[in-house]
Formats: structure tokens, C-alpha cells, sequence
């Protein structure tokens, strides 16, 4: 079974999400330490592939449509 790329984004904002929270709880002790920067990139990804994945269900959409007309 394939897994939905709409499931799959919803997957990846969550985890930016918590990439994101994690580095502002690590920016409080200091805000240009190695694992503020790794953490922000992460989650810079997590975001950047989850909306990937929402245009990508959006046209997975529209093929299908335009296809049962």
C-alpha cells in the first residue's frame, strides 16, 4: 500500500514542528551554538519537503480530475 503524499506532508510539518520548537528552546541558552544551527536547517527541510508534498498531492489531484472529465 502506498503511503499519500498529503499524509506524508502532514508527517513532515509535524516534524519541522518539533525541530522548530527544539530549536528555540536550545536558541534560549544560546543562539548561534552548533545545535541551534543544525536544528533550524532540519526543520528548514522538514517544512520545505512537507509543502513539497502538498503541491505535489495538489497535482496528483488535478491529473485525476482532469482525467475523469
Amino acid at each position: 500500500m502506498r503511503t499519500s503524499p498529503f499524509l506524508m506532508g502532514l508527517l513532515y510539518l509535524g516534524m519541522g514542528t518539533v525541530f522548530v520548537v527544539l530549536a528555540v528552546q536550545s536558541a534560549q541558552v544560546d543562539m548561534w551554538s552548533f545545535s541551534t544551527i543544525i536544528l533550524m536547517i532540519v526543520a528548514t527541510f522538514d517544512i520545505g519537503v512537507g509543502v513539497r508534498m502538498f503541491l505535489l498531492h495538489n497535482r496528483i489531484n488535478k491529473m485525476k480530475n482532469k482525467d475523469s472529465k
